[in-house]
């Protein structure tokens, strides 16, 4: 099992309350990775987001400086918004990307996007919201299905290519490509058509009620012939490792407080409840909140339903201190990890 983290990015907070500076939120980011290979994590996702809360708008751009910095860490994007941005800019950024890094650590998850802040920040009409990922996730399939630099593809959504080169090529030939979902039993369905990996966002509820999804994704894979190596599963969700449950439950709620409310003004979100907050972060809730035993726990329980072979956690939301997004990356490497390696060996 390969645990990780994963982050858009997060805004620290002034003294007063107001934001600081999202610059600094990018700093701190390029930080918690680097640390994160140092403590032996096993993967770092960088999401899309295009807010002043979460300013990670470019994990092309976060993940190439990133590649430079470390040896060992897998890295991805957490995920890419291909609807609303160009496949071919998207592949050139993280092969470059994964060209730094030296012996290919690069991976691409592609989503269609929760947040749909990047349509009209583009230019795009979220009227064509199906259309426009189904046809630009072909366009980066064949892309990167490509046997030489050389591309041809047409579509309705963006010019075609014919015969044109897209440069630079993975140092391995390609770049393990992942579908991104937030439970949508037709984006299973069709990353087991397609043969590809399938990375699920839990963010609320009961995970292990996606089981029924991943069973979904493996027999649409086997259905259509697909029974390599990609058919693999991975889960984003939230959380904190601190040395004690009550640590990380005082930590982690002012951020998840502040974020909800944000939300609630973006999208019409409910005011935040702390009960709900501590019912989610008390298993079998969604928010992987506590110290590494129960963490470590809560994630092997989730194996039991899942099978997924990558658990990665999003801290840094809401203005988290920094100090406890690295002290979480530490024991999520150091603790969380060793112990769901254990717990695993015995079942």
């Amino acid at each position: 099992m390969e645990i990780g983290a994963y982050s858009f990015g997060d805004t620290p907070l002034n003294a007063d309350g107001t934001p600081g500076s999202t610059a600094e939120g990018i700093r701190n980011l390029f930080e918690a990775i680097v640390h994160a290979d140092m403590q032996g994590l096993d993967y770092f996702g960088v999401g899309e987001h295009h807010t002043v809360s979460m300013p990670a708008s470019s994990p092309g751009a976060m993940l190439a400086a990133a590649a430079g910095a470390t040896k060992n860490i897998k890295l991805g994007s957490a995920a890419s918004i291909i609807s609303t941005d160009d496949p071919v800019r998207v592949y050139q950024q993280m092969a470059t990307a994964d060209a730094i890094s030296g012996d290919g650590r690069i991976e691409i998850t592609a989503g269609r996007g929760s947040s749909v802040e990047t349509f009209p920040l583009f230019g795009f009409d979220l009227r064509d919201y199906d259309q426009l990922y189904s046809e630009k996730l072909e366009l980066l399939m064949a892309i990167n299905n490509a046997e030489t630099e050389s591309v041809t593809w047409s579509g309705s959504v963006r010019p075609a290519i014919d015969n044109l080169a897209v440069v630079p090529r993975p140092v391995k030939g390609k770049l393990p490509l992942w579908i991104a979902t937030g439970g949508s039993p037709a984006s299973s369905a069709r990353a087991g058509q397609l043969g590809l990996p399938v990375s699920y966002g839990i963010i609320g509820g009961a995970p292990h009620r996606f089981a029924p999804l991943a069973e979904l994704y493996r027999k649409s894979a086997e259905q259509a012939g697909h029974t390599g190596a990609d058919i693999k599963i991975s889960v984003a969700a939230l959380g904190l490792v601190a040395p004690t449950k009550k640590e990380a439950l005082e930590r982690f709620y002012p951020g998840w407080h502040n974020l909800n409310v944000e939300m609630g003004q973006l999208r019409g979100w409910p005011a935040p409840d702390k009960n709900a907050y501590l019912a989610q972060a008390d298993a079998p809730g969604a928010y992987y909140v506590g110290d590494p035993d129960e963490v470590a726990q809560r994630i092997v329980h989730l194996h039991g339903y899942m099978g997924h072979m990558r658990h990665f956690l999003q801290s840094d939301i809401g203005g988290l201190p920094h100090e406890h997004l690295l002290e979480s990356i530490t024991l999520l490497a150091a603790e969380v990890k060793p112990r769901v390696e254990r717990l695993l060996a015995k079942k």
